[in-house]
Parts: structure tokens; sequence; C-alpha cells
């Protein structure tokens, strides 16, 4: 068998798909230039002609491929703006017939329209009008015509945290902020932080604005604590919002990571800190990839969920483009936000050097999945906890020690808060939050009135 047969055939067992579809025949110049569109609009793909929907090789006449490449090249070069550079194949079949094999290329001019100048999209096997904004502007993100972070906000300049950028100015290029308004908003703008119109782009408001969570409050970091493996309704160890500038929120979630990580005091002494499970570059570098390469284009905040045996970070927003978790392991990088990066790069956040955050993070914790969710338009890193070899024995026998103790506080104080006995017992406040839920499950412990105004209630016997 002919070669170029065989991987033709290879190819049509696998059925339609985004990049792969099957036509019987073709009739109608506007229905093919739509799909040739939708391809070139996505990653490219092959379109087989003379063969039917369920992968039979039916094949086409002589007349009927002299009609469809005449058709082909009129679609190509009339029916789609701008014009599209195509490839036909004839193969012949052992009876006489013929397959057209059209392969369209993925475009450098994106976005392609039809002659009527509706864009089309590849979606699944099926095609796809773009109907909205929002994808519109997602397509000239993928043809990296338009990047989130320099599109501008509602945040003129007056929003700007001046302190801030003035000691970053300072600091970095041993300069002053300009005095006057004119010459501020001409600094602003040759630095790709405020748009021709005179408002901050999303970097500026990220980088530099003063609580830019009013302006975006999606950009924020979500971080929660639960007991079990599993995300519960109804209870939690520990959960905080992050807000405000980039460095903000970066800190905000290193220190959230940091009281909820288990410390391991190897050969040390009982009196020393301890380490951390999991050592803090590996979440230094997760998260900076987080708020640098996530998609600005979706209105959704950076998730932490800690459980007793990983932790997830994620991200909105699949890998752009044909970047894949393979090829980020490999040390592939594709700039989603570059003003962001520039501006990271220059010491806003830990940076260590583009494209190799996730290979330092491996080096030190092999550990980590790395799930690309194209559907779901999420990309998630999930970092495997170890299991401390603790006795459960002396764990319980401390546990109750721990639970005592607040039983007996609060029968001195009953309007104590949840920091007083963390500072009056010597444990932290997740351990005192696990241990009032512990009581309360055993009907030892009751809540009488809301958190602020509200007091505790003992219930049984205290042992002294």
């Amino acid at each position: 068998m002919d070669k170029t047969v065989e991987l033709m055939l290879k190819d049509i067992f696998l059925g339609e798909d985004s990049q792969r579809e099957f036509k019987e025949n073709v009739n109608n110049i506007d229905s093919l230039a739509a799909e040739m569109a939708a391809m070139a609009n996505l990653d490219g793909g092959v379109i087989y002609i003379g063969v039917s929907d369920t992968g039979a090789l039916n094949g086409l006449s002589k007349d009927d491929v002299k009609r469809i490449n005449q058709l082909i090249s009129n679609a190509a070069s009339q029916h789609i703006r701008s014009p599209l550079t195509v490839v036909t194949k004839n193969i012949g079949l052992d009876n006489g017939r013929l397959i057209i094999i059209l392969k369209i290329a993925k475009g450098i001019d994106k976005p392609y329209f039809d002659k009527n100048g509706v864009i089309w999209l590849k979606c699944g096997a099926d095609k796809r009008r773009i109907n909205s904004k929002e994808e519109l502007r997602r397509l000239f993100q993928m043809s990296e015509q338009l990047y989130a972070d320099e599109m501008a906000t509602k945040a003129g300049i007056d929003k700007l945290d001046k302190l801030r950028f003035r000691d970053f100015l300072r600091e970095k290029h041993k300069i002053d902020y300009p005095d006057t308004k004119k010459e501020q908003l001409l600094l602003l703008q040759n630095m790709n932080l405020v748009t021709e119109t005179g408002f901050l782009n999303l970097a500026g408001l990220l980088l530099f604005g003063e609580q830019p969570e009013f302006i975006k409050p999606q950009f924020v970091i979500k971080a929660i604590c639960y007991p079990g493996n599993e995300i519960d309704p109804d209870r939690f160890l520990d959960s905080e919002d992050y807000a405000g500038v980039l460095k903000e929120i970066f800190m905000g979630a290193m220190g959230f990571i940091r009281r909820n990580l288990h410390k391991i005091q190897g050969n040390n002494g009982v009196n020393s800190p301890g380490f951390s499970e999991i050592p803090e570059v590996v979440f230094e570098e997760l998260l900076v990839n987080a708020i640098a390469h996530r998609d600005y284009l979706v209105s959704a905040p950076i998730r932490i969920f800690i459980y007793d045996n990983r932790i997830e970070i994620i991200s909105p927003g699949h890998l752009p483009n044909n970047l894949t978790v393979e090829k980020i392991l490999a040390g592939n990088c594709n700039i989603r936000n570059p003003i962001l990066v520039s501006y990271i790069a220059k010491g806003i956040l830990p940076y260590r050097g583009l494209g190799s955050g996730i290979k330092r993070a491996l080096k030190e914790w092999e550990d980590i999945e790395f799930i690309d969710d194209r559907e779901g338009c999420l990309f998630t890193v999930s970092l495997k906890r170890k299991v401390l070899k603790v006795s459960e024995k002396a764990s319980e026998k401390a546990s109750e020690k721990t639970s005592e103790k607040i039983l007996q506080l609060i029968e001195v104080k009953s309007s104590i808060t949840i920091a007083e006995l963390s500072v009056k017992i010597g444990v932290s406040t997740r351990s005192i939050e696990r241990n009032i839920d512990r009581l309360q499950r055993e009907n030892r412990l009751k809540r009488v009135g809301p958190d602020k105004g509200g007091h505790w209630e003992v219930k049984g016997i205290i042992e002294n």
C-alpha cells in the first residue's frame, strides 16, 4: 500500500475532531469557506473530501475533483478575509475514485472572517460563530494581537499609589516621580503602564494601583484550608482572601501557606522553629507563575486549596496556544502578560528566569502534578504532601491536653477569643479552631450568640 494512503487511512480511522473534518462532497462554497476559516482561527487542520461522516472512503469522480479544487481556490482567495494559503493533494483509490486532502495551516493573520463578516471557530468536530466581545478578545489574545495586561481600566492616574511607584522609580531607575501631571502621564505611558487615553492599563493597576480590588475585584487570591482530602461545604480550618497589588497578594498567600504547613524538627531540638514540610521556594516559584501567567481575560480569582494529602494552586485559564504540560516541563514558556512579566523580572516578585520556575520547583519537590483543563479553562498545580511519622497516640494525647486547657480558660472567661486562647496555650489559631470543632461535635462546648458579642458555654465537668 502506498505510504501516503496508509497515513491517510490511519488518520481517518481516528475520526473527526477540531483538526480533522470529513466531507462526502462539496457544493456550497460559503459553507466550505466557513469551515476553512474556523480551522485557520484555531490550530489549522485537514479536510478529507470524498469521505463520509462515518469514515467510509466513497471517493469522488475526476469531474468532481476538478470542480471542488476550483471551489477551494475561490473560497480561500475570495470568500475569506484575509485570504488563506491552502494545500491540496489528490489520492487515488483502488476503484478509480479520488480523495482530496485539503490542508489548512494555523492562521498567521487572525481572526479570519467569511465574506459576510462572521468569525468562525472550531468547537470539537463542529464550528460555531464568535458572538461576544470576550470571545473575540480571546481570539486576538491567541494570535498575540492583544494582551490582557495592556487593556485600559476605569482608573485614572490619580488612582496610582504614588508612594509605592516613587519608591520603585528611585530603586530601579534612579529617578524621581515628576511633579506635573503632563510629565507624569508621559512617563507612565513610556513605561507601558497607562493607555493613550490616560487610564491605567491592567498592568499599571495591578502593579502600582491604590486598592486595585475596588476596580478589579476578581483578580485576588482566595485561600482555604480544609480538613480531610476533599472540599467540605460546611467546614474549613482556615480561610482568607488576599487583595491589593500583586506584591501584597503574593505575600499574603505565602503567609497563608506557611501557617498551614507542617513544621518538621528533623535533628533539631524541640525549641527550634523547624523547617517547612515542603520547601518555601517551591511555592514562591508556583505562585509567581500563577500570578504572572494566569489569564486575566477570565474574571475569576486564583484559588489555593490546602488538604491533608495535597495542596492545589488553581489559575484561571488553560495553557495558551500550543503550549502543553510536556512543553512547560521542558522549560518552554509562552508569555501571556508581557508587561506584568517585565516588571516582575525587575524585582516586584521573586523571579529567577523565564521558563525555569517549574523546573526549579520540581527539583526541590518531585511530587507535583500539572493539570491543563482546556474545557474548564483552568490550570491546576497539585503538590502531594508527605505523611508525617508522628505517633497517633502522642498526637491524640496532645490534642486532648489542648482541649482541656481550652475548656478551663473558657470557664474563667466565657467571652475569650480564639486569638487569646492561642496566645495563652501557645499553639496556633488553626489548632485552637480544630480542637473547638471537635469539642462542639462531642457536645462538650457550645457557642451562644454571634462570633462578635457572643460567648462560649462549657457542657460537662472539667477535671483539674
